[in-house]
């Protein structure tokens, strides 16, 4: 198994592509650490996957609020004994077009998708440098790449995140830390699934491979990442998105 032995934390991982994360990492070896702010559905996906006979236990956390994720991070490092995988994909929109964005909803969203990362990386640099190896992975999105009409503060972020995993690839891979970055595209979640059929054909229509992605699609990226196949990419932003845009 790919990640026999590893600890992993994959925060926003009680559903979506955090989910599909979980299940994929705990398959292939590793403890998992379900960090997320609703508590009833990431206990209830914990129990899930523990039923079948995995490692993986449920932190709530706001990664927006920094007590929270030291917390939650001292309490993975209680249980678990260490950490070797950050996965940064609690993530959130609030869309609306520039003139009519409420400065309430630009600063959520730079809370949770900017800060979140922020905070939750450096919380787990500490024990990752300590041992001299990490794996370290944020989702971007090709909205914060190529920009998306009434997405400023999610676009934001986005490239935000990018531009911050450069960084850090620098600062710590001397370290032994390894930081990359996903960027998804139009994937099958409750996000795109309140978008009207209409829309999701003309994105269809876009897209080389003719369809959007699945939240496995996504997790997929994210082990490559984070098991030893990947000991050699750092700094890059691993495009997983059909090819929408090149």
């Amino acid at each position: 198994m790919r990640l026999s032995g590893k600890v992993a934390i994959i925060t926003g991982a009680a559903s979506g592509l955090g989910s599909a994360a979980a299940e994929i990492f705990a398959k292939e070896g590793a403890s998992v650490a379900i960090a997320d702010f609703n508590e009833e559905i990431g206990k209830t996906r914990a129990q899930e996957l523990t039923d079948q006979g995995h490692r993986v236990a449920f932190f709530k956390v706001n990664v927006a609020d920094q007590d929270s994720v030291n917390t939650m991070v001292k309490n993975v490092l209680d249980m678990f004994g260490r950490i070797d995988i950050l996965v940064n994909n609690a993530g959130i929109t609030r869309d609306a077009m520039l003139a009519k964005m409420s400065l309430e909803n630009f600063q959520k969203v730079i809370d949770v998708n900017l800060t979140g990362v922020f905070l939750c990386t450096q919380a787990v640099v500490p024990t990752m440098v300590a041992q001299g190896s990490g794996k370290i992975i944020s989702t971007s999105s090709v909205s914060g790449v190529y920009g998306n009409i009434g997405q400023t503060n999610y676009a934001a972020t986005k490239a935000g995140v990018v531009g911050m995993t450069k960084t850090w690839a620098k600062e710590l891979g001397r370290k032994g830390i390894n930081v990359n970055a996903v960027v998804p595209g139009f994937i099958e979640t409750s996000m795109t699934a309140t978008v009207p059929e209409k829309i999701l054909d003309s994105i269809r229509a876009t897209i080389p491979l003719g369809h959007l992605g699945k939240p496995e699609d996504i997790a997929n990226a994210y082990l490559f990442l984070a098991s030893r196949e990947s000991d050699y990419v750092n700094g890059t932003t691993l495009h997983v998105d059909g090819g929408i845009m090149m």
